[in-house]
């Protein structure tokens, strides 16, 4: 199957990318002018050298939001993954990329008769508050309006935004918590498992738009619980600090005139708006009967655990991640 990859050059986007090698799949993948894929692309796992699997992977330059004609040389694909996703989280850039990149892709789909569209959402759409959700969403709606058979992935927190204190913690200092720490949970997925989510379902297009929220192997796991395995796995003793969630309300407020005559402090106080949704918010599925989230209702899939990743980036075996624009610590 000939698969058009967009945003291979993201966390996520490079580990489906390998999926894709690993399960032969002829991809297209999309990077935006200027980038270059940063693939292991002689990773150990495929067996592959870098010339073998240049073969499988058409690497096309295209900024799709600028160029009406990015797609006028692209080969025919049977299915179209997006993995694009806002870097800031701020307003503009998330209607760029959440809305009107994945637009102009499913026009793309379209055009060609794509087969299938999968597309990698997140689950904290089920509660509405900030930019990019509400543009998330607004794509969803568009492509379950759309011709194309599609299939929306919803996925609980990344290995990735789990890693921010491990340095701190590795130095002796407290683990930082929000209220009590037990207040929110999620099931955190690695890379690899949500990347063979992900093409685990291109074989099979639905007849209506697939709705699937997705977490890694339970059980679900609060603050509190991650803070005692860093600590656990570091070899340091389990020591923490509590910060209200209401400090990014506090710097918000103290922030805002200069928002009235700043787009650079209006992006800031976006992301102080991101930082309290992911301080108070569960990512879990919503039981709106019950006004609750429901770590048992969350689907679990995959094998890596993060006790796992912790132990891989104690000893050394796994690199530290780069974690993006919305890191808090």
């Amino acid at each position: 199957m000939r698969v058009l990859l967009a945003g291979a050059t993201g966390y996520i986007g490079q580990a489906v990318l390998r999926e894709l090698v690993a399960q032969g799949h002829e991809v297209v993948a999309l990077v935006r002018p200027g980038r270059r894929l940063f693939l292991a692309l002689s990773d150990e796992s495929l067996n592959q050298t870098p010339d073998e699997l240049s073969d499988a992977v058409t690497v096309v330059e295209a900024d799709i939001t600028a160029n009406e004609d990015w797609a006028a040389s692209l080969p025919n694909a049977n299915a179209v993954v997006s993995c694009l996703a806002s870097r800031s989280g701020a307003p503009a850039d998330a209607r760029l990329v959440e809305y009107e990149a994945n637009r102009r892709l499913l026009a793309y789909a379209e055009g060609a008769a794509v087969q299938h569209f999968v597309l990698l959402s997140a689950i904290c759409v089920q509660m509405p508050r900030l930019a990019f959700q509400r543009e998330k969403l607004k794509f969803e709606a568009l492509l379950d309006e759309s011709s194309v058979p599609a299939t929306i992935i919803r996925a609980t927190a990344f290995f990735r935004s789990l890693v921010g204190q491990v340095e701190r913690v590795r130095a002796g200092k407290p683990f930082l918590l929000f209220s009590s720490g037990n207040t929110t949970a999620c099931k955190p997925i690695s890379d690899r498992d949500l990347a063979r989510f992900i093409v685990s379902k291109l074989a099979s297009p639905p007849s209506n738009t697939a709705v699937l929220p997705i977490g890694g192997p339970g059980p679900a796991l609060t603050p509190q619980d991650q803070g005692r395995l860093l600590c656990e796995t570091l070899g340091q003793p389990f020591r923490t600090t509590s910060l209200p969630p209401e400090m990014f309300d506090w710097i918000r407020w103290l922030i805002s005139p200069l928002g009235l005559v700043s787009r650079r402090m209006r992006d800031r106080m976006e992301f102080l708006r991101i930082a309290k949704f992911y301080a108070t918010e569960s990512m879990l599925c919503w039981d709106a009967t019950a006004e609750r989230y429901d770590a048992e209702a969350t689907p679990e899939y995959g094998d890596d655990t993060l006790q796992a990743f912790y132990a891989g980036l104690a000893s050394g075996e796994l690199k530290m991640l780069e974690r993006g624009e919305h890191s808090l610590f």
